[in-house]
This record gives C-alpha cells, structure tokens and sequence, in this order.
C-alpha cells in the first residue's frame, strides 16, 4: 500500500484525474469522522466545501453503509449523481421481500441482545447495524452480537469500526454498486476512497488501469492499493483533485 499524496501517488492520481473518470466515496470514516453518535457525524466544514468543489468538476457519487435517506441527509445540499445506501442495496435492490426480512431480524436481536448495555440496534430498513461502541465489555458485546446473528438464518455480516452489519444473503456489496454506477454513468475508470472493512468489497476488485482504491489509514492485509493518512487528511485529497481538474494540460508539442 502506497501513499497517494505522495509524488508517486500524485503522478498517477493525475492520471485517473485526466481520464474519462468516476470518483466514488464511503461517508462515516472517510468523509465524516468516526463519532459516538452516528446521527452525528458530520463533515467538516472545510470538507463539504472542497466537496462541492470536486462534484462541480467531475462526476460524483457517495457509497454508504447508511440508509440512502439518511446519507443524503448528511451530505447536505452537495449535487451529486447518486448516492448508494445500505452497502449497495439502494435504490436497486430495495424491496419488499428485504424490508420484511429485516424487519423479522430486529425483535429477535432485540431480545438476545437486551442484558448488553451499550449495544444498540440500528434499523436501516434494508440491513441492520449492530452498534457496539458504548459498551464496557466490547469483546463480549461482539461474540453476543455474532451469536445472535447466527441464529436469525441465511445472512452477509460485514464487520467494521465496533459495528456489525447485517445484510439479506446474496445482498449487492459497494464492489457491485460502483461498477454499476460506472456502467450507468459510461465511463471508463473509477477513484474510490473508503476505510472499513465494507469497503473492501471495492478494495478487491481486480481492475488495473480502471480502478484506483485509496484507503483512509494504512492498514496491513487491506487490498487497497494506495491510502491517505487518516481521515483529516482526506481534506488534502479533495484539494488535489480540485488542483488536477483547474490545471491546463501541458499543450500538445508543435501546438500553441
């Protein structure tokens, strides 16, 4: 894994910058710090404007692990051509069937989960994310949490930053939402920016040359290729983009 602000990075950053180019980002840890209250997580000031920037200059989409709805909320008036919810659910594979799976999950969890205090059951209508951040015995909480998963039948669990999510078997993953809103859009690469364990369901895609995968934090065994420093540097990112896009291309030699 490499840095991509470093001038190696940079060089092909500019590269994907300059080609008939995606650029995709997960939200909660990428975009927004991590908080203790998901409802509250925020970006940053400085963040959502050099946001705006970068969706006026090339096509943007956002991939979250939240409800569509309430990604969208968080991201504010930013004019971007899509926003995926539930891990790549939304909006295409929204239905009723899923909505009434989950809803079956939550009063069962409900009840084998009630003796853990600070274990909170987030209903994102098409997935579940179990929140284990408040309690004081994480480790214990987690181990609960699977083995109450296990019973609830065919599932997709996907791991993350003291959260575990829990999808309908053979549910899309953020891999397949971002090929899919490549294809839709017609072009030709992708830059993708995430920092959970969900978002390396893009992180293995194997596309050399047309996928670009930057990580929020270096971390060992992650598939991505290339990675920010943690999430304030994502701010330093979003700049560059704006940088490459402003920037003339050097004239053609034996042109003015």
């Amino acid at each position: 894994m490499k840095d991509i602000l470093s001038r190696a990075g940079r060089e092909v950053l500019q590269q994907f910058a300059w080609s008939n180019v995606l650029l995709a980002f997960d939200y909660d840890g990428t975009l927004a710090p991590i908080v203790r209250d998901p409802g509250k997580a925020a970006m940053r000031a400085t963040t959502g404007r050099l946001l705006g920037k970068v969706a006026g200059l090339y096509p943007c989409i956002v991939v979250s692990g939240r409800a569509r709805r309430d990604a969208r909320r968080l991201l504010g008036g930013i004019r971007l051509l899509q926003v995926v919810g539930n891990h790549g659910i939304e909006p295409w594979r929204a239905t009723r069937p899923l909505l009434d799976e989950v809803k079956r999950w939550t009063p069962l969890l409900s009840q084998r989960l009630a003796g853990f205090k600070g274990v909170r059951i987030e209903n994102k209508t098409f997935s579940l994310a179990v929140h284990y951040r408040q309690s004081r015995e994480k480790k214990k909480a987690r181990a609960a949490i699977l083995e109450a998963a296990a019973a609830l039948g065919p599932i997709r669990l996907i791991g993350g930053k003291q959260v575990v999510n829990i999808l309908p078997e053979g549910a899309p993953h953020k891999g397949m939402a971002l090929e899919r809103e490549r294809d839709r859009l017609g072009r030709d690469t992708a830059i993708y920016l995430g920092d959970d364990e969900t978002d390396e369901d893009v992180f293995g895609l194997d596309q050399p040359g047309r996928l670009l995968t930057v990580r929020v934090g270096p971390k060992r065994g992650s598939q991505a290729a290339y990675y920010v420093k943690d999430q304030a540097s994502v701010d330093e990112l979003l700049a560059a983009l704006v940088s490459l896009r402003q920037r003339p291309r050097l004239a053609v030699q034996g042109r003015s």
